[in-house]
């Protein structure tokens, strides 16, 4: 059986390419999951223009591409994306929170077209699948059973549990706990999962100035993976704020209050 991950963007709200953030990385949300030979895409931040490098120099001609939301963050990688413009290749676009918004076609349409950007979506020569569905169902993708579950933030976002062969990986940004409570729909999401990547955006410290802005904090994963059985949490969607000596000493503390925990590199490769 074949089931891993591999990280091609660990950042959030915006990439920062410098000195600064190298050992972690720099581009926005993108993994990739390999279920067997299917491929499955989670997030189209700017990660995803190195992923698509990768598939042309593999031969990965078809994957599913599983967006949590289409803040920019998360899909400004989209049009740099190369193989979409390949007309031999085919990808299937998944959102949950757009039913009643006009889809995910219309808003990724929306962010390639002028004057903000000059090659419009049409430009796509790949086959290109739109679906949308309400956060909460369940589907199959080869052969991986995806379940879902609505997150609290702005604009609404999608958590994902993809199950195959008695494996669970779950991935679960962006989100915004309430303080001494419990996110029961997380928890249903993640219970006894192999590995749960999620929004680590910030620590407790930070937490309250940050109020309403849509995330959570790497304890707070711990506690939620404590809580229900999960074997590993990567810690994710690093604050750009957050340089690799600070992210050092977060991985530092993590490993000290749990040793299921580690922060997630860009680069990385795990076995689920």
């Amino acid at each position: 059986m074949e089931f891993w991950v591999r990280f091609w963007g660990v950042r959030g709200s915006i990439a920062c390419p410098s000195p600064n953030h190298v050992r972690y990385g720099g581009n926005t949300s993108c993994l990739e999951v390999c279920v067997d030979g299917t491929s499955i895409v989670l997030d189209a931040g700017t990660g995803i223009r190195n992923l698509g490098q990768s598939f042309l120099e593999r031969g990965v001609r078809e994957a599913h591409i599983l967006l949590t939301h289409t803040h920019w963050d998360h899909i400004n990688g989209f049009p740099f994306f190369t193989p979409a413009y390949a007309p031999d290749h085919q990808f299937h676009i998944h959102a949950g929170h757009l039913v009643d918004a006009g889809g995910v076609q219309r808003v990724l349409a929306g962010q390639m077209a002028r004057p903000t950007f000059p090659v419009p979506l049409s430009a796509l020569q790949a086959e290109m699948d739109f679906v949308d569905f309400r956060a909460g169902e369940t589907f199959e993708v080869g052969g991986a059973r995806i379940a879902t579950a609505p997150l609290q933030h702005p604009d609404g976002a999608t958590g994902y549990r993809i199950e195959a062969r008695g494996k669970a990986f779950c991935y679960v940004t962006d989100t915004e706990h309430v303080p001494g409570e419990r996110d029961e729909r997380i928890l249903a999401l993640i219970k006894d999962a192999d590995l749960v990547v999620y929004d680590s955006t910030y620590t407790d410290e930070e937490f309250p100035s940050h109020i309403g802005w849509g995330h959570s904090t790497w304890q707070e994963g711990v506690r939620l993976c404590r809580a229900a059985n999960v074997r590993r949490l990567a810690i994710f969607h690093h604050d750009p704020y957050h340089e690799d000596d600070f992210m050092d000493s977060v991985a530092e503390q993590a490993a000290e209050e749990w040793e299921g925990a580690f922060v997630a590199k860009e680069g990385m490769k795990v076995d689920v």
